[in-house]
């Protein structure tokens, strides 16, 4: 006899086989390394980081209790490699994609032992459905990712040092300058009136310090 209170034995035990069914594995492993890439492209927000340990957690309960092919696991982390080389390859890498999609969809199919070494234990469906989809949005993100870091700034901060402007107010703990025509908040060890020549010598973020300039120099 249980409690009325409690959830039944026989229902915890479909919980359970519920979590260890190879399909469910599979799709909670997936859905978390999604959702743990996401946080990396878009860190801070917490929740990413909470739903993808969440899910890994349920996946490695299932994980821990099913029987692994190395062999499978094997070409998984095949398909990863030569995913990260189709990322970074500037030439022939639809070529890489393709074949570590293929990689990566062989080894979710036999992921987990089944009945006998060829007999998938993960629907091949679901295998391709997720592989070519995850798949191809990563790559998608990653290279966004890479062409947005390989652009030159159009305005370097840095080349503002050594420029000379005008004090537009008093400059000291703070002020403005008027410096390669844009105004700039500034400031400067020493008092400099307002309408006076100045020369940036240092930038913290997007406040200049500066100093004065004789009009003669």
């Amino acid at each position: 006899m249980y409690n009325e209170n409690e959830i039944p034995p026989h229902t915890k035990a479909v919980e359970m086989d519920f979590l260890v069914d190879p399909n469910v594995a599979y799709l909670l492993l997936a859905s978390g390394l999604t959702f743990a890439m996401l946080a990396l492209l878009n860190p801070g927000t917490g929740l990413l980081e909470i739903i993808a340990l969440f899910m890994l957690l349920l996946a490695g309960f299932g994980i821990y209790n099913l029987p692994i092919n190395l062999w499978s696991l094997a070409v998984l982390v095949a398909g990863s490699v030569l995913f990260v080389v189709a990322v970074f390859r500037a030439k022939s890498h639809w070529a890489f994609l393709i074949i570590s999609i293929a990689a990566i969809m062989a080894g979710s199919v036999f992921l987990f032992s089944g009945e006998t070494w060829w007999k998938p234990s993960v629907n091949p469906l679901l295998a391709a459905l997720v592989s070519i989809s995850s798949g191809t949005f990563f790559y998608f993100a990653a290279r966004k990712v890479m062409e947005a870091r390989a652009v030159v700034p159009t305005h370097d901060l840095n080349s503002l040092i050594g420029a000379v402007g005008e004090a537009k107010t008093a400059i000291q703990a703070e002020g403005s300058l008027q410096v390669a025509g844009e105004l700039w908040s500034a400031w400067s060890r020493d008092r400099i009136p307002a309408g006076s020549l100045v020369r940036v010598v240092n930038r913290e973020g997007f406040i200049l310090e500066v100093e004065a300039v004789e009009p003669d120099a």
